[in-house]
């Protein structure tokens, strides 16, 4: 079982922080069980519960296979380790999730992938198209941010924050994806739903644009209404973030240490 990197126990902490901490390493673990790490270069974040503006996010010397709750960094918004810490961080996963958390209330976890798809559609001119089922759930909640080199410029927070506004995902340009969720249940669901609309959408393009079905008009606008982000969060929260949890206990419970 993965336990390098050790640093905390869940005698150290409030009960709400640890909860995050483990809901936060089962995120790391599912991502690189679907096969979305990029070795150790992407991150996800979560806030810990309590009025101080803290997140955690991951060890930047650690696979996400090998991540578990204590392991898991917490920092400040200027980006100090809260607490000890014997991990590096990420500079760019300190960009772009502060910049979000700091902006916005309900940005209790923040994702962000590299994935081949995410990257290829996010280098396509026309972003995402309204061509699939799993599109058209995401597309209507997806904001974009044209691409500005590594992120380690604390000057883009601020373009970041004001091109995702209200919405809860983005396609960053020639980058990748990230989505953002009032709970890690519901960011992990929509970043699972764009990263799949990514996916299919790079496949059905082997037939060549011409050759697409366009759905019917107003189906996109019908799909946005039975696909709310609140009716999201509930999917997530009551039904697939718990059988994600038992998937990940079958395999290796590790996460949880």
């Amino acid at each position: 079982m993965a336990t390098a990197g050790k640093t905390h126990s869940n005698d150290d902490m409030a009960p709400a922080e640890w909860a995050a901490r483990v809901d936060l390493a089962a995120a790391y673990r599912l991502v690189a069980l679907y096969g979305w790490d990029d070795l150790i270069f992407t991150h996800l974040s979560a806030r810990v519960p309590g009025p101080e503006h803290h997140f955690l996010i991951n060890p930047y010397d650690m696979m996400f296979e090998e991540i578990t709750a204590s392991s898991l960094v917490k920092i400040d918004v200027d980006g100090a380790p809260v607490g000890p810490a014997t991990h590096p961080v990420n500079p760019a996963g300190f960009t772009i999730h502060s910049a979000i958390h700091m902006a916005r209330e309900d940005a209790q976890a923040v994702m962000h992938l590299h994935t081949p798809h995410g990257q290829a559609v996010s280098a396509m001119e026309w972003g995402l198209l309204p061509h699939t089922q799993t599109a058209m759930i995401a597309a209507h909640d997806v904001a974009y941010h044209d691409y500005e080199g590594i992120a380690t410029d604390l000057e883009e927070r601020e373009r970041l924050v004001a091109d995702l506004g209200t919405r809860n995902a983005m396609i960053l340009r020639n980058h990748g994806t990230l989505t953002v969720g009032e709970n890690v249940a519901a960011c992990f669901l929509r970043l699972y739903f764009l990263e799949r609309a990514c996916e299919a959408q790079v496949h059905m393009l082997a037939a060549g644009r011409e050759n697409l079905n366009t759905p019917p008009q107003g189906t996109p606008e019908k799909v946005k209404e039975q696909s709310n982000p609140r009716g999201m969060g509930a999917l997530a929260q009551m039904l697939a973030w718990p059988a994600l949890l038992r998937k990940l206990d079958r395999i290796d419970p590790s996460f949880r240490d």
